[in-house]
């Protein structure tokens, strides 16, 4: 009799765990899912330098300056502060979940974070270094030389093991078990009545058409201003600027909508600083809709429930520079 009832509630239990995968693969969005480190050493390695301001010319700006992992993976400022307080020409996407992007950058010129990574510390509005002159760094501390063999094998490393270690950590920065993520995976309680009538309008009204998979966006270019022309003083033509296709102009990368509610300002030129004024903004300009007051509540409601669980970063404790080290030059020419 026992083994029976064992093998009724094992049954009931499949039943049920079927019955959630199976909703959850009829949902246009899926739950992240966590980091698997294959490398530990390599992402050790990509932390150091991802907190390393020494691969500045100011000896001041990291990665994490504008991608800061304790405020969402970016800035919380219209556009970024580079070298000598340059004022950088677009908002700074978060780098969190950026792994599940179809490419980085707000009009896709890098296909992977690898790409991506060195990009930030040669940009003269940026980091303002060379990869010649990071190298010349790296390689004067013998902890960063014995780092690098050992992670890579070899006495020689150049730019490509600096992006490949960068990126490898970049990898880690998922953030699963949002409140959201927990309601696809069949806890119906996580959310509120509020929350999920926000989810159905977000289906709705279209805006799973852009916002879906697991990053909720990222996965496509489209066009700002669909039906009404976006308006800003914000230069950045999108893909046009990369494929040099007019027909491409002011198509940018669709954003994640992951933690989106820790990563204000909004759109590619931080134009907007709250959800209520983003949603009310993409409702008119992308699929010609005025959502009321309280439609518009609900989907902000909905969106909040997409912060998920935020990476926890044991601060690294960075080499010490030797006599033969390049020195900063946070203020001359």
């Amino acid at each position: 009799m026992k083994l029976r009832l064992f093998t009724l509630s094992a049954l009931a239990a499949g039943l049920l765990l079927g019955t959630a995968a199976q909703a959850q693969e009829n949902e246009p969005v899926q739950p992240i899912p966590a980091a698997v480190v294959t490398d530990p050493a390599r992402v050790e390695l990509g932390k150091k330098l991802w907190f390393e301001p020494r691969l500045s010319r100011s000896g001041f700006i990291s990665c994490n300056s504008c991608h800061n992992l304790s405020m969402g993976g970016t800035d919380n400022i219209r556009t970024s502060i580079g070298d000598r307080w340059q004022e950088g020409p677009i908002n700074s996407p978060t780098v969190l979940n950026s792994s599940l992007n179809l490419a980085q950058f707000w009009d896709g010129r890098a296909s992977d974070l690898k790409e991506q990574a060195g990009g930030p510390i040669a940009n003269p509005k940026e980091m303002a270094f060379t990869h010649e002159l990071a190298m010349e760094f790296l390689s004067s501390i013998p902890e960063y030389k014995a780092e690098f063999k050992q992670v890579f094998g070899k006495d020689d490393f150049g730019i490509d093991e600096v992006t490949s270690a960068i990126a490898a950590f970049e990898e880690t920065l998922v953030t699963p078990d949002s409140r959201f993520d927990l309601w696809l995976k069949g806890d119906k309680k996580a959310i509120t009545d509020q929350e999920l009538a926000g989810y159905q309008l977000f289906k709705g009204s279209g805006c799973v058409a852009c916002h879906n998979g697991p990053n909720l966006g990222g996965t496509s270019f489209q066009k700002m201003g669909l039906v009404e022309p976006y308006q800003t003083t914000n230069p950045a033509e999108g893909r046009a600027a990369v494929t040099g296709k007019d027909a491409d102009r002011f198509n940018f990368k669709v954003p994640t909508l992951r933690n989106v509610e820790l990563t204000y300002p909004y759109f590619h030129d931080g134009a907007v600083n709250t959800l209520t004024e983003a949603v009310d903004t993409m409702g008119r300009l992308q699929l010609g809709r005025s959502f009321t007051a309280e439609e518009n509540a609900q989907i902000v409601a909905f969106l909040k429930t997409l912060t998920g669980k935020q990476p926890e970063i044991t601060l690294p404790i960075l080499p010490p520079s030797r006599d033969n080290t390049p020195r900063p030059v946070p203020f001359g020419s």
